[in-house]
């Protein structure tokens, strides 16, 4: 049996007065989805758990089959895994934002979206000018960087509480900084950003090209490394992962799947959509499973743009989710698996906790009978689930 896992982050919504009160979902032009609606099983997960914050971190960990309470330790070392750096157990590592602030508001949590090595070179001015011992910067890709710092007690920062930037989007930053034991170093971190990359030649050159400039770093989600069970001990499949996000990476490489690396994937709207589906295929030559992770509708939802959201949701139905349809033949063992790891409303632009839809398609799963697939069939139809745990073990188990 092949399994394929597809999940276009946040793709969930509420409905959109400019839409006619529909979601994107409705609204986009899905006949894949569709067509494993009608012949599949459609339901609802409850992927964040009540008593942790909803995110893409928390929400991937879930629906991969593990429970984030008992191994989430911070969305961070998750990205760390991803970037090869190995944590000691007095090294803390914060998620490392480059954004831009405009009189003392968040105006966007990721700089315009930077590209990858105009943000390296602004990394490497911050090691110049900040980087010691104990204070070390790495760079991710785009807008999503590290900070770790070395601690006598680490506890002390895993209880600092900080804001994802995403979530303050046009606020007053002041009211949401790092409070807590220690907070004012991670404080006097970002002032001192906002000197260093305030008049460097990539921002001087973003402004004039009427670019957001990435004039501050925000640090947040912090954490320290924790191991996972793998995943083919806990499924008995081989498998690999597909993401331009570390942090979904990261989590890949902890449960011991493959990253699978594909040719122009950039975590945004102009992913390489059709090269997802074909580098999925081919592994499952030789692989058992495969998760998908699709950042786009996400990014759309933290930009309150429904138009980008739709645009995302038909590439990720047509070019992904009908090139697997199209591989393979109704009588092959396969299944799949749809569904997002949380939502991210347009009118709210950060994440939601509600329970996701999703659709589960192939061998020996019994259709619904449902026409289309979006939040209110979801509601209406299948089976519910308290976990992402829960489902994976029952799409991977069930009538085996």
């Amino acid at each position: 049996m092949k399994y394929i896992v597809i999940v276009p982050d946040g793709m969930a919504d509420h409905p959109v007065e400019d839409l006619n009160n529909k979601t994107p979902l409705q609204v986009a032009h899905s006949s894949n989805m569709d067509y494993m609606a009608q012949n599949g099983l459609v339901g609802l997960v409850k992927t964040i758990p009540d008593k942790m914050n909803p995110g893409s971190d928390i929400g991937n960990l879930s629906v991969l089959g593990y429970d984030p309470e008992e191994y989430f330790s911070g969305r961070a070392p998750l990205e760390a895994v991803n970037l090869d750096i190995d944590l000691t157990a007095d090294e803390v590592a914060f998620r490392c934002n480059l954004v831009t602030i405009d009189d003392y508001k968040m105006k966007d949590y990721s700089a315009g979206h930077i590209a990858t090595k105009e943000a390296g070179e602004l990394i490497d001015a911050l090691n110049n000018a900040m980087g010691a011992e104990n204070i070390r910067f790495h760079a991710g890709k785009s807008y999503r960087h590290l900070l770790i710092l070395k601690a006598r007690n680490t506890a002390d920062f895993l209880n600092l509480k900080c804001t994802p930037p995403h979530d303050i989007m046009g606020k007053d930053i002041k009211k949401y900084l790092p409070r807590g034991v220690h907070a004012q170093l991670l404080l006097k971190l970002m002032e001192k950003s906002q000197k260093i990359l305030g008049n460097h030649p990539v921002n001087n050159v973003r402004v004039d090209l009427k670019e957001n400039p990435a004039n501050m770093i925000w640090l947040w989600g912090q954490g320290i490394h924790r191991e996972l069970p793998l995943f083919k001990n806990k499924y008995g499949l081989s498998g690999g992962i597909i993401s331009a996000v570390d942090l979904v990476n990261g989590i890949g490489k902890l449960a011991g799947l493959e990253v699978i690396k594909v040719p122009g994937i950039t975590g945004y709207y102009d992913t390489n959509y059709k090269g997802k589906a074909e580098y999925a295929l081919n592994a499952l030559k030789e692989k058992d499973f495969v998760f998908i992770h699709i950042e786009g509708p996400d990014e759309a939802g933290h930009n309150g743009d429904y138009e980008a959201k739709i645009s995302c949701i038909e590439h990720i139905d047509r070019e992904i989710i009908g090139a697997i349809l199209n591989h393979f033949d109704l009588n092959d063992d396969f299944r799949i698996l749809v569904l997002p790891d949380h939502p991210t409303p347009v009118a709210l632009r950060t994440h939601t906790r509600e329970p996701v839809g999703f659709i589960m398609f192939g061998k020996r799963i019994n259709p619904e009978g449902v026409e289309s697939f979006h939040e209110e069939t979801a509601k209406e139809k299948g089976l519910r689930f308290k976990s992402g745990p829960e489902l994976m073990d029952y799409f991977i188990n069930k009538y085996i």
